[in-house]
């Protein structure tokens, strides 16, 4: 049996999750709280819609921007989550597997690109 690291969720000799197949040009992740993940997404969907609703009932500002800023919140904190599991699955395994230093550069795009 391999021994886990984080919450059960990644085998610390790598990434079960990004090891699925992948076409020319196009990688593949299976999340490993994809249902949960889900469910943080349709739930920000709501929030979107919900301000598409103020703006066109012509509610106060105030209140539109207050829920505009609840739903970055939102946003951000999937985007960690996504983050993390990219940090703790695939690039751990490329770094096993040979250096890593690719994926570490991607990964710093991706960080740059999120500060922004």
């Amino acid at each position: 049996m391999k021994s886990m690291t984080r919450e059960d969720e990644i085998p610390a000799d790598g990434c079960v999750h990004c090891a699925t197949s992948e076409t020319p040009g196009e990688k593949r992740v299976e999340q490993p709280q994809k249902k949960a993940l889900l469910n943080r997404i349709r739930r920000i969907e709501g929030q979107v819609g919900g301000i598409l609703n103020m703006v066109q009932d012509d509610r106060y500002c105030v209140d539109i921007l207050t829920q505009i800023s609840a739903i970055k919140s939102a946003l951000d904190g999937v985007s960690i989550q996504i983050l993390s599991t990219h940090a703790n699955g695939c690039v751990r395994k490329a770094v096993q597997t040979d250096g890593g230093e690719e994926a570490i550069d991607e990964l710093l795009q991706v960080v740059r690109r999120m500060m922004r």
